[in-house]
């Protein structure tokens, strides 16, 4: 061991000794958890959750940050060099993105239960007080007349479901027809008002400035809206068929090994499939695989029809190149629809 090695051991086990002498717990490296834009209430409680697990297990306080924000605005920010070590995005494209930037390993969805999403919900639809449009379905956000509010697709997972939910919806009601769907799509776009780039901004484009008929967003974040703003002035509508949104996860592996905080951020992902996780997750109003807390929260899920992205579309691959890459349908439906 050099001199400066023996100097520098000597320091660390000094600052150890001189924290086990004031009571203090050492202090681990902090955390950033970049997320989706609506996860603000659900990781407010996690945090301190795991934060208290996390020191009865190591002895170690933690800290953990958060940064929101539309979930592909997101991943570009982490794709361009925001330090988050662990993202925890709304659809799987978002890490996709981090892993052929050579961020995330090849394998993260191996690395953890249910392809890494340990919860899941689905665009539900929300209308003022007395339905005033009469709005039921998919098939009404569509009428002229009706306008509808949900962030932009191109900027956020939340968008996304929605406008592959209604597609998907399309795709039902006219046995498989794609050009009617893509018309489908196409009409509802036409009605959206404003585009937030976020699910919270499109929230508070609905609720705080008024605009719009009807906002579709998460399961999750209208259950959430209708505690803070009162359930007397807004109306939850299930529609018959919406899309399986699974929230994946994942380890951002060149930022922990630099910074040396693989092991807590691996137990943090972890943590978010632990029996305490699940249910906090839960009490937030997102659905999880845990068979035990989903039979103990079942009456606040109604059922509904759910398709997954591979049984509509074919996988995320299929979704990407048909949907989302340049002059695709979505690019080409936003084209028809009229200028904001």
């Amino acid at each position: 061991m050099s001199c400066t090695d023996s100097r520098l051991h000597r320091l660390r086990t000094i600052v150890a000794i001189a924290a086990l002498i004031l009571g203090k717990a050492p202090l681990a490296a902090d955390l950033l958890n970049a997320s989706y834009d609506v996860s603000r209430e659900l990781y407010d409680e996690i945090n301190p959750a795991f934060v208290a697990d996390w020191q009865a297990k190591t002895g170690e306080t933690l800290r953990i940050r958060q940064s929101h924000g539309g979930s592909s605005k997101q991943a570009r920010a982490v794709a361009e060099g925001l330090p988050a070590d662990v993202v925890t995005f709304n659809q799987v494209t978002d890490i996709d993105l981090l892993r052929q930037r050579g961020l995330v390993g090849a394998d993260w969805r191996q690395r953890l239960p249910h392809d890494a999403s340990p919860y899941y919900s689905l665009p539900v639809i929300l209308v003022r007080q007395g339905n005033p449009k009469k709005i039921r379905d998919w098939s009404d956000l569509v009428r002229p007349g009706v306008q509808v509010v949900f962030p932009n697709p191109k900027t956020s997972g939340n968008g996304r479901y929605t406008y592959l939910a209604a597609y998907a919806f399309a795709l039902d009601q006219y046995k498989g027809d794609r050009q009617q769907a893509a018309a489908f799509v196409g009409k509802l776009l036409a009605n959206v008002p404003v585009f937030d780039t976020g699910g919270r901004g499109a929230t508070t484009t609905f609720i705080e400035r008024g605009i719009g008929d009807a906002l579709v967003t998460f399961e999750a974040e209208i259950t959430a809206i209708r505690t803070e703003y009162g359930k007397s002035n807004l109306e939850a509508v299930m529609p018959s068929l919406s899309l399986r949104a699974d929230f994946p996860v994942a380890i951002v592996d060149r930022v922990v090994d630099r910074k040396g905080t693989r092991k807590a951020a691996t137990a943090y992902l972890q943590f978010l499939y632990s029996p305490q996780g699940q249910e906090i997750i839960a009490k937030h109003y997102n659905r999880v695989d845990d068979a035990a807390i989903s039979r103990k929260y079942a009456l606040q899920f109604p059922p509904v029809k759910l398709v997954t992205i591979e049984q509509a579309f074919g996988g995320w691959d299929a979704v990407t190149k048909e949907h989302f890459a340049d002059g695709g349908i979505l690019d080409k439906a936003l084209l028809k629809a009229p200028a904001r």
